[in-house]
């Protein structure tokens, strides 16, 4: 019996959403479920929040630290939101990557569309969108987590970012987490299947043609 193809290049999935629409708990619950897949660890310089955990949720760090590592070119994208800092490492992905090891992480349009001029042939761009403004809004402030000029601010700008939906691979209306889980998941299979990904399957057709 011939070996099925192995030696698949991994892939880095990303999802994005305005503030609120689900992005970070979609991305979480996928790591959850699949033990093959690692959640992508970004670094900020915002303050740390209620429950979060160094390394876990982020990478705490000052501006001075973030600067350097801009300045060394540390970073796949970076960018500054709501006045704060965030970047994603670029080793750990890479290393990653190279291993075959699939990775997830949650960022705005204007990270994604910096990863997909650095490695778009790794990228699958996701773009999460509310199933409607009054429910993103009863969204963010049921995270208790911000004052409501904040939650006002974060609305404002949700129309901006939704404005970027069609420069993604694939978009998901989260109207229940369960479904998204269901059809983020339904991607990472079928993105795990494709041609391009799989690099043994030339040498596996090979061996089956010759009986």
């Amino acid at each position: 019996m011939s070996a099925l193809p192995t030696g698949r290049r991994g892939l880095l999935l990303v999802l994005s959403s305005p503030s609120g629409a689900g992005k970070t708990t979609i991305a979480r619950r996928l790591v959850d479920d699949d033990p093959s897949l690692t959640l992508s660890v970004s670094v900020t310089t915002r303050p740390q929040r209620p429950g979060e955990i160094d390394g876990r949720d982020y990478r705490f760090i000052d501006q001075p630290r973030f600067d350097e590592m801009v300045v060394a070119d540390e970073f796949l994208e970076h960018a500054r939101v709501f006045g704060h800092c965030y970047g994603t490492p670029r080793r750990p992905i890479e290393e990653a990557l190279s291993a075959g090891r699939d990775i997830v992480g949650d960022l705005d349009w204007q990270g994604t569309r910096q990863l997909a001029e650095k490695v778009r042939r790794d990228l699958v761009a996701v773009f999460v969108l509310p199933p409607s403004l009054a429910a993103l809004k009863e969204r963010l402030r049921s995270r208790a987590q911000d004052s409501e000029a904040v939650v006002a601010g974060r609305m404002a700008k949700s129309t901006e970012e939704m404005s970027h939906w069609n420069e993604y691979d694939y978009v998901i209306v989260n109207d229940t987490v369960e479904a998204s889980v269901a059809q983020a998941r339904a991607i990472v299979t079928a993105e795990r299947l494709r041609r391009t990904r799989r690099p043994g399957l030339a040498a596996f057709v090979a061996t089956l043609r010759q009986g």
